[in-house]
């Protein structure tokens, strides 16, 4: 990994004061000086064969909105994604008190819902050094707010290339991030734990810094906005950038004494992580505000713990899922996902009357049948079908639920489904903007 560690006489030599290493593989030169001064009876057995982890990276850049995309990453969303190694002064700590449990559902809540996505990267032996099941109680609010929890052997590499912005720690993952000219906050960043002389130590000295006492976003903006990369990381995390494989292999041929193939060598390429799309059980406070003819604004906070910081017209939008039932019970807007197909729901038009019934306070249910689409019924028993308005622009499209946000907001105003019928329904998250198609859909009597 980038931060190397292990490079003290204890790492190296055995009880007798002999060197018990046959190959210790460097990635850097930096790292071969530094083992000569501190353990030089080892020195002989180094090889610099570069970095296979980084290179499967690096290998993988040009499928980064492939990979936005497997999180469920819509196109002018920015995705944060938070890092922590394992032990004290990481970013996690030591258990659910410590820095990280706290700032995630901060960032789930302060954040705008369809601006942001938030993901989260932990050490294996973060989850095995408390359990998946004690990690996931203590970000569950978090989760419910939209957080993922990245697979932390077979999806952080994918995770680390869709990433916006990194907060993180002196871990391996944060300075693969800075390596590759990602904007990185530190929300930890333990020097005394560090090596003075590592490159990681000069890293840590320079990184920008999260202050956990001030409001979050503006820190994300800034750090993205004004971002240039710190040549460290990029400088020495590989002094062999692309050969690591080749290197390896010849190594490992030598050791056994045997002839190397003549095939290349080559890595597995990064895989394709399963689709895994923000699930939003906690409930959700809507601004609005009509910007003109058919166009709707929408900004909606996850679990807020205050009111929205902004002026406009406030609704409540719920999962059906949500925890809370007294939520539900006062929701303007209630929303699901689902397949349009699914039994357990019955059809949408079903779906829609029915939670209407359950539900006498709404004035809006909307069911998501796919990334791009869902139907809604309203109050006065319209039924209609809001999608992105074409196969090319569905890829620009933001969560359904937020144009089912749009069409209440629009009906609360006084206005009438007509109205956008003819030429849509234009949504506004943030700077992205969302051509929305309104059909009406017609239901055979049973």
């Amino acid at each position: 990994s980038a931060p190397v560690f292990g490079l003290s006489r204890e790492w190296l030599l055995d009880a007798d004061g002999a060197p018990f290493v046959d190959a210790l593989v460097l990635s850097h030169p930096e790292q071969l000086e530094r083992l000569r001064a501190a353990c030089p009876e080892a020195a002989h057995s180094a090889v610099l064969a570069g970095d296979p982890c980084f290179d499967r990276v690096l290998a993988a850049r040009g499928h980064r909105e492939r990979f936005r995309r497997a999180l469920g990453t819509h196109p002018g969303q920015r995705l944060v994604l938070l890092n922590s190694t394992w032990h004290t002064g990481s970013l996690f700590g030591d258990g659910g008190d410590d820095l990280l449990p706290s700032l995630l559902p901060r960032l789930t809540s302060e954040l705008p819902a369809d601006e942001y996505r938030v993901a989260a990267v932990l050490h294996p032996n973060v989850w095995y050094g408390h359990s998946p099941g004690q990690i996931r109680i203590w970000l569950d609010r978090a989760r419910r707010a939209g957080l993922t929890l990245v697979d932390p052997l077979d999806g952080w590499r994918q995770a680390l290339l869709a990433a916006d912005v990194v907060i993180g720690d002196h871990g391996s993952v944060t300075y693969y991030a800075a390596a590759l000219g990602t904007p990185v906050l530190l929300g930890a960043a333990p020097l005394a734990a560090l090596d003075p002389d590592a490159p990681i130590s000069d890293f840590v000295r320079e990184a920008p810094r999260l202050d956990p006492t001030a409001p979050l976003r503006p820190q994300l903006d800034a750090v993205m906005s004004g971002h240039q990369p710190l040549p460290g990381p990029a400088e020495f995390t590989t002094s062999h950038p692309g050969e690591s494989a080749a290197r390896l292999r010849r190594l490992f041929y030598r050791q056994l004494g045997l002839p190397e193939p003549d095939e290349p060598a080559l890595l597995e390429p990064l895989p394709l992580p399963p689709y895994e799309p923000p699930s939003r059980t906690a409930p959700l406070r809507v601004l609005t505000w009509l910007r003109g003819s058919g166009e709707v604004a929408v900004e909606r906070y996850a679990g807020p713990r205050s009111e929205p910081p902004r002026d406009g017209e406030v609704h409540l939008a719920v999962h059906e899922d949500t925890r809370d039932p007294a939520q539900l019970a006062v929701a303007d807007v209630v929303f699901r996902e689902g397949s349009a197909t699914d039994p357990r729901f019955g059809s949408p038009a079903r779906w829609t009357a029915e939670a209407l019934l359950r539900h006498p306070h709404s004035a809006l249910a909307a069911y998501v049948t796919s990334p791009d689409a869902c139907t809604v019924r309203t109050r006065g028993g319209q039924l209609l079908c809001l999608t992105a308005e074409s196969a090319e622009t569905a890829g620009s499209a933001a969560d359904p639920a937020a144009y089912a946000s749009a069409l209440h907001a629009w009906l609360a105003a006084g206005k009438a489904v007509e109205e956008l019928i003819p030429e849509g329904l234009t949504v506004r998250t943030g700077a992205a903007v969302h051509s929305v198609r309104v059909t009406s859909v017609r239901v055979t009597p049973a």
